[in-house]
């Protein structure tokens, strides 16, 4: 196994390593904003270490720019379905009434 092969190894599993912090932090994090703030940024960097680990082990520099514009296509489609879903859920928080207020009658 060469130098490189040990480098790839080594960022592959660091990028399966935030791949499952980012589904741990989706499956443990208490609302919808902090479940989507642990998707976007721990899986945005898994994949980029994924991405740098695989880059040394294709055989043209095509391959690697192609490599290099997925990931970034990814990460600018993370952003942007993130941040709709984030407004999205932030206008249906602001359109419910307080629960508890509701429930025990109001002005207490």
């Amino acid at each position: 196994m060469t130098l490189i092969d040990w480098y790839s190894a080594l960022m592959v599993a660091l990028g399966v390593f935030f791949f499952i912090a980012g589904c741990v932090g989706l499956w443990r994090f208490p609302d919808e904003l902090s479940k989507l703030h642990a998707l976007t940024k721990a899986d945005n960097l898994g994949l980029g270490f994924v991405v740098l680990g695989v880059i040394p082990q294709v055989a043209e520099m095509a391959d690697a720019i192609q490599l290099l514009v997925i990931w970034v296509a990814v990460m600018l489609a993370g952003a942007v379905s993130c941040y709709l879903l984030a407004s999205q859920t932030q206008s249906q928080q602001l359109e419910q009434p307080d629960v508890d207020e509701h429930q025990t009658g109001g002005n207490q």
